[in-house]
């Protein structure tokens, strides 16, 4: 068994779901990287269309019913933060669906595997693939428990994004805005650690670690308004 079909089978475990279609699985995680070039490959991009709009329903129904007194602003704020582009991604990471991502040569190169994007990308054409396959039952069965604790935190936009709210901070400050630099990386190519630093203006930098570069941004810019005391 090579390593991404053994990828393939450690996702379908942590999901609790084997696919019958093991090509719609392996559709679900083909980076549109692939599909550049003289011969055709279907990538993932219209299942991504697709489990977007599956994932803001079952969010959607899921707020309503643990927040039933919340208001129509209250719900969108939690909503934007639980469907967000960091959130898909942490979720993916959990998943393991990095190591099945398929991908071409030099987008894994570049890091392509704990790239938000792409991993946020990969978890809304996933969620489309369970839906194709077990439908919107099967999707709430599946994913919502995945969103539920994520779900009572969504409220705290700090620590869901805090690279955005650190950039509306500096915005209504009328500051440059927040700029992230790698000072260091260390670790080998398959687990690499990356310190990154943070700086905004008039103020003093603020670093930190992770094993992504995404992973050390967040944390830096947490830092950084932790030690400012800007929530």
């Amino acid at each position: 068994m090579n390593l991404r079909r053994s990828a393939l089978s450690a996702l379908e475990a942590q999901l609790g779901y084997e696919f019958k279609d093991k090509a719609l699985l392996d559709l679900a995680l083909t980076h549109a990287s692939v599909a550049e070039g003289a011969r055709k490959i279907a990538d993932n991009e219209r299942l991504e269309f697709l489990g977007d709009r599956v994932l803001a329903l079952m969010v959607s129904e899921a707020l309503m019913e643990a927040f039933p007194d919340a208001s129509e602003g209250e719900l969108s704020r939690r909503f934007h933060s639980l469907v967000s582009r960091e959130t898909c991604a942490d979720v993916a990471k959990n998943l393991g669906v990095g190591p099945a991502l398929r991908l071409a040569a030099g987008e894994t190169k570049s890091g392509g595997r704990e790239n938000l994007t792409i991993l946020g990308d990969a978890c809304e054409a996933l969620i489309a693939a369970i839906y194709i396959e077990a439908g919107f039952e099967g999707v709430v069965r599946l994913f919502k428990p995945l969103w539920t604790e994520r779900m009572q935190a969504s409220g705290n936009s700090v620590r869901i994004n805090p690279k955005s709210y650190l950039q509306e901070w500096a915005a209504s400050k009328q500051k440059a805005l927040p700029k992230y630099s790698i000072i260091n990386r260390s670790g080998p190519d398959h687990a690499p650690v990356f310190t990154i630093e943070v700086t905004v203006d008039g103020h003093p930098s603020q670093s930190a670690t992770g094993r992504s570069r995404q992973d050390a941004e967040k944390a830096a810019a947490l830092g950084f308004i932790e030690r400012e005391g800007l929530a």
